[in-house]
């Protein structure tokens, strides 16, 4: 059955189903009128496109109005109506790079704007990982369960992985010698890795700014800073004939901060501060309780292990944390 048959009536929510989710992306659900009659730019994709939709949206001259809708991980089935109508009424589609039947549903890329009434203009702009400041810090899926994370903080660690592949179970032990050289490779790496994915899938790239950023480039290795954000914001903008954004005081994607190691400051020559522990929501949260969490999870979820061996060779390879 085709996808505009199967999902072709927009239902709005009514009052009894409003909860602060769903109140929060209230147009997009239909409770909330349109702030105004410009046509609207769908910023599409994870939790990045939030906060570059808030930094499109900060244009002065921009001739579209934006629509919040919710990250395409946390969409279902009973959603389609919605993203249906969101696509159809959509001007300009400005996307990452989302897989066709993402998590079996019609919302990758190529769905969107394959769809009859498709955008009048398309903008691609990439998923961006930039590992340079946490060189050992990974994302690891596994088809058993593709939104699994370990605990303490949504993110791997290749250090905490080999350590558990050694059986090397102390603390102590965690935080190998890595030579100057490696890292500098390492952020050369996951620079040369994102160019690549900009130059197959993308219409704009950020991949050359981010070196050049220092400490400011990321916060993670998922959560570009807002001085990333805003130079991709910029060039989408330009590609759309209007002004540079104007950027917010607040961090859009700061709520989770890695520890930055001194040994990766001097390796990347940075004018940066150390940080010794993680920030989660305003919360200091150390490396070592992560440490313990983690390695006991993996006891529990090898196969994770084996997944983060696998995708990440090259890396382990660069970094040399295996004899």
């Amino acid at each position: 059955m085709e996808t505009t048959e199967y999902y072709s009536e927009r239902r709005p929510v009514s009052v009894g189903e409003i909860d602060g989710r769903t109140r929060h992306y209230g147009e997009f659900y239909g409770i909330d009128e349109p702030a105004d009659d410009r046509p609207v730019l769908l910023v599409w994709g994870n939790c990045q496109a939030e906060a570059l939709r808030i930094v499109l949206s900060s244009c002065s001259d921009l001739p579209y109005r934006t629509l919040r809708v919710p990250p395409v991980h946390e969409l279902t089935r009973t959603d389609m109506p919605f993203v249906e109508h969101a696509a159809n009424s959509a001007a300009v589609f400005a996307s990452q790079p989302i897989r066709a039947g993402y998590r079996g549903l019609p919302i990758g890329t190529a769905d969107m704007l394959g769809r009859p009434r498709s955008q009048q203009k398309s903008i691609v702009w990439p998923v961006i990982r930039y590992g340079g400041l946490y060189p050992f810090q990974v994302i690891v899926r596994h088809p058993s369960d593709p939104s699994a994370v370990p605990p303490g903080v949504p993110y791997h660690d290749l250090r905490t992985v080999i350590s558990v592949v050694e059986a090397r179970t102390e603390f102590d032990e965690w935080a190998v010698d890595i030579a100057s050289e490696r890292l500098r490779a390492a952020a050369e790496w996951s620079v040369e890795q994102l160019s690549m994915r900009e130059r197959r899938d993308c219409d704009v790239g950020i991949s050359d700014v981010l070196l050049g950023l220092g400490d400011k480039a990321a916060h993670t290795i998922n959560h570009p800073g807002n001085e990333v954000l805003g130079e991709l914001g910029s060039r989408i903008l330009g590609a759309l004939g209007c002004a540079d954004p104007v950027l917010p005081q607040r961090e859009l994607l700061g709520n989770i901060r890695a520890p930055l190691e001194a040994r990766i400051i001097d390796a990347l020559k940075l004018d940066a501060r150390v940080r010794e522990a993680w920030c989660v929501d305003g919360e200091s949260v150390g490396q070592k309780s992560i440490y313990a969490a983690q390695t006991r999870w993996y006891q529990i979820h090898p196969e994770f292990v084996d997944a983060a061996l696998s995708r990440y060779a090259e890396l382990i390879d660069i970094l040399g944390l295996t004899s």
